[in-house]
């Protein structure tokens, strides 16, 4: 049996927006308990975690390499914050129809040539945003912190720069490699 290793494909903002968000991430760890989302860097996802085989490492990233979106050129803004009742507390990307086209073509690109698909999300549709807060936010937490959030202010805007492939490392997960545009 090969070992496989679990990766996904995001979007990293730039600091100090990279910043901004970590700290929200760290206020939930050190008020409401919530560390999971400190298991990864601040991140919009693309396509969702899968599995590869390690020894088919370098296959993956070539494929990526010939990933041609056809946006590139495209701002992201986020705004305040919104949530996925009863765990998850994200900060809000707004309607973007060229982070919509990139993360569409992205799937169909990984789906056809990698032949991952992600049968347990494909259902879901695409709803980008930067979590802060979830699984192990316990529910009467949820509450409280959402109370709160619900009315927080935050607004940032950056330039999309390339998407990222990001590795789990058994603990966390780590920037494993960015194709920049």
């Amino acid at each position: 049996m090969h070992e496989t290793q679990l990766y996904f494909l995001a979007i990293i903002p730039p600091q100090p927006i990279f910043d901004e968000i970590l700290q929200f991430k760290q206020y939930f760890a050190t008020h409401h308990n919530s560390k999971a989302a400190l298991k990864s860097p601040p991140h919009i996802t693309l396509h969702m975690p899968f599995k590869w085989q390690l020894r088919k490492e370098e296959q993956l990233l070539d494929y990526l390499n010939e990933f041609n979106p056809s946006v590139v050129d495209f701002d992201i803004s986020l705004k305040n914050f919104d949530c996925f009742e009863p765990r998850v507390i994200f900060v809000d990307v707004l309607e973007n129809e060229s982070l919509r086209v990139l993360q569409k073509e992205l799937s169909k690109y990984v789906r056809r040539n990698l032949k991952i698909q992600n049968a347990d999300y494909k259902d879901r549709g695409f709803h980008p945003h930067m979590t802060v807060a979830f699984r192990d936010l316990k529910k009467a937490e949820f509450k409280v912190a959402w109370e709160k959030f619900n009315e927080e202010k935050y607004s940032a805007e950056f330039k999309y720069d390339g998407f990222t492939l990001l590795k789990h490392n058994g603990k966390h997960w780590d920037e494993f490699k960015k194709w920049p545009i």
